[in-house]
């Protein structure tokens, strides 16, 4: 495989060294994730920078991406949101989701939340699942927009089904407290699990809540130690006194249960 990597390099450096943009791009992308040649960001940087001048939209994107994370260059957001708006101004739907996250935070641009639902709006609506869930937000807080909670179960709700935990825990979140829907517990325990099952420490604290008290489900003091036992591992502090509180509750055979599912437990990818 290592061979086939370093043949496909060889070809690209060819292409490149000729000014062909999408070979720049391919190899500097080969440099950024150490495929075919050792990993060197600086390199990387080198080639997504002669094919984003030339307009390469991926490349554009690639740039952004480095300034704003410091990868072979000094970390710079201005120039991350110039390569970003470029690539956006495209149609790059991760570019425009990105450049809205800038806005929103005002790294790089001063902070506007008229700019950063634009950008979200636009990568929304090319099926973003990642804007759909920053879009969602702007409507439950109403940054940048009239805050409207259907719109937000709404935008939260296509995402969540294209799998973003953050999108399937805020889903939940409004269902439990009957925002832009009736309260329904039910249907907010089956998106918490959906977000605990890939790992969010906050998704697992709500179901272990869920479990504690009954609400949506069964009660069920091991189910409830175990998403508890879960968040907790992962720095959740809720979870943590939560934890301590059940365990004066329960018999040791149950907290034995309770933590041999804890340490059994893979997240789903």
């Amino acid at each position: 495989m290592k061979f086939v990597s370093s043949l496909i390099v060889k070809f690209y450096r060819k292409a490149a060294d000729i000014g062909h943009d999408m070979a720049q791009y391919n190899l500097g992308h080969h440099y950024a994730n150490g495929e075919g040649v050792p990993q060197d960001y600086a390199e990387a940087v080198k080639w997504y920078r002669l094919a984003a001048e030339k307009g390469n939209v991926l490349a554009q994107y690639s740039l952004g991406l480095c300034y704003e994370h410091g990868e072979g260059v000094v970390q710079n957001h201005a120039l991350a949101a110039k390569w970003y708006r470029l690539a956006a101004d495209q149609g790059d739907h991760d570019a425009q989701n990105n450049l809205g996250n800038l806005y929103s935070e005002g790294h790089g641009v001063a902070q506007d939340y008229d700019q950063s639902f634009k950008w979200y709006q636009l990568a929304a609506q090319q099926g973003n699942a990642t804007s759909q869930c920053n879009l969602g937000l702007c409507y439950e807080k109403g940054n940048g927009v009239a805050q409207d909670y259907n719109e937000a179960i709404k935008w939260y709700g296509l995402s969540a089904k294209l799998g973003n935990r953050y999108a399937q825990f805020n889903l939940g979140s409004l269902y439990s407290a009957g925002q832009g829907t009736p309260k329904d517990d039910a249907t907010a325990v089956i998106w918490y699990l959906k977000a605990a099952k890939q790992g969010m420490p906050e998704a697992q604290y709500n179901l272990g809540c869920s479990y504690a008290i009954g609400e949506g489900t069964m009660q069920d003091d091991v189910s409830a130690y175990m998403w508890f036992f879960l968040a907790s591992a992962l720095g959740n502090e809720l979870a943590r006194a939560s934890l301590a509180q059940l365990k004066e509750t329960m018999t040791p055979k149950h907290i034995s249960k309770a933590q041999r599912l804890g340490h059994a437990w893979k997240p789903k990818k």
